[in-house]
C-alpha cells in the first residue's frame, strides 16, 4: 500500500512538471514570435520611411529635369526666331 501512494505521489509529481516545463516552452515560443514581429515592424517602418526619402528625392530630380528641358526648348525656339 505505501509502495502505492509513493508511486502515485511520483507520478503526479512528474505529470505537474512536465506541464511546468510545457508552459515555460510555449511562453518562450510567444516571446520568441512576439519579439520576431516587433523586429519585422521596425524593419518594414524603416524600409518605408527610406522608400519615402527616395521617392522624395526621385520627384524633386524629376521637377529639376523638366525645367531643364523647358529652358532647352525656350533656347531653341529662341535660336529659330
Amino acid at each position: 500500500m505505501k509502495k502505492l501512494v509513493v508511486n502515485s505521489l511520483l507520478i503526479l509529481a512528474l505529470c505537474f512538471s512536465v506541464a511546468s516545463c510545457k508552459e515555460k516552452n510555449e511562453d518562450k515560443a510567444e516571446d520568441a514570435i512576439e519579439e520576431t514581429m516587433d523586429d519585422a515592424e521596425e524593419t518594414t517602418e524603416g524600409t518605408l520611411e527610406e522608400t519615402g526619402r527616395e521617392i522624395d528625392e526621385a520627384v524633386e530630380e524629376s521637377k529639376e529635369a523638366g525645367e531643364a528641358i523647358e529652358e532647352a526648348v525656350e533656347e531653341i525656339s529662341d535660336d529659330g526666331n
